[in-house]
């Protein structure tokens, strides 16, 4: 197999499938956590096409667990548009009225950027947020973080080539070159993502194909941000439809329900 380590990569039939079983992954990574120790589940999400994902499947998947396991969670956001919240790219915006409505986690558990702040101050803020919320942690460490990938490569909102992959002291950085728009965000750093208990990649659709086979098998001088999130003591997932998956030639478990 390619290095560097692509982690468990599965393939499902449709992106419906693929979502029906995150959110049974979430599901049981979420009653897991609540059981343990610490008692708490500790949830990082991205945006695009993983909300309308999200809001379809995961109410239904963790509602047997009631809203006292909810009140247990906290969750936050991987990477957010310096926007207001009822603007369209808003990450939280749409968490907010397509899934945060069906699933009742307390409003102080949900932590958010202040997006009337400078980028700058937004970014301090937030990271504050999150130290107050993970205290105990001298970085966040997420139970796990949900994360999409776009045809260039990035994640959150790291770009390639950008100076914002060498960050290595702050736990969120803010942005304000975005090559895709809005030009203003807030992300999390790789010491964030690489400190988490799970990660999982979603991708799907066949404009992921090529990145996908660079990011998966190709052993890259350069490599492009997605393929810079190797937890270091977390596992690694990737949630691909076969579309998405179509270039892959290392292994991978297939998945289909029919």
């Amino acid at each position: 197999m390619a290095a560097p380590a692509p982690g468990l990569i599965s393939v499902f039939s449709s992106p419906q499938e693929l979502g029906a079983s995150l959110a049974q992954l979430v599901a049981q990574r979420a009653a897991c956590c609540l059981a343990g120790a610490r008692a708490r589940f500790a949830l990082g999400l991205s945006g695009g096409s993983l909300v309308s994902m999200l809001a379809r499947e995961l109410p239904a998947a963790v509602a047997p667990a009631g809203p006292v396991s909810l009140a247990r969670w906290t969750l936050g956001f991987c990477d957010e548009r310096l926007v207001p919240f009822d603007h369209a790219e808003s990450t939280y915006g749409l968490y907010r009225t397509h899934l945060l409505s069906r699933l009742p986690i307390p409003e102080s558990q949900v932590i958010t950027i202040n997006p009337e702040l400078p980028v700058e101050e937004a970014a301090e803020d937030y990271a504050k947020k999150l130290s107050q919320a993970f205290q105990g942690d001298s970085i966040p460490v997420f139970d796990l973080l949900i994360l999409g990938v776009g045809p260039d490569g990035h994640t959150c909102s790291l770009f390639p080539d950008h100076p914002l992959l060498q960050e290595r002291e702050k736990i969120v950085a803010p942005i304000s070159d975005s090559p895709k728009p809005p030009t203003q965000r807030v992300t999390l750093t790789l010491p964030v993502l690489n400190a988490a208990r799970t990660v999982i990649f979603v991708a799907t659709g066949e404009g992921k194909a090529a990145v996908l086979k660079r990011i998966l098998e190709d052993k890259e001088e350069n490599p492009l941000p997605a393929a810079l999130v190797q937890p270091h003591t977390g596992k690694l997932c990737w949630f691909l439809d076969e579309a998405a998956a179509r270039l892959l030639t290392v292994p991978f478990e297939k998945h289909s329900t029919l």
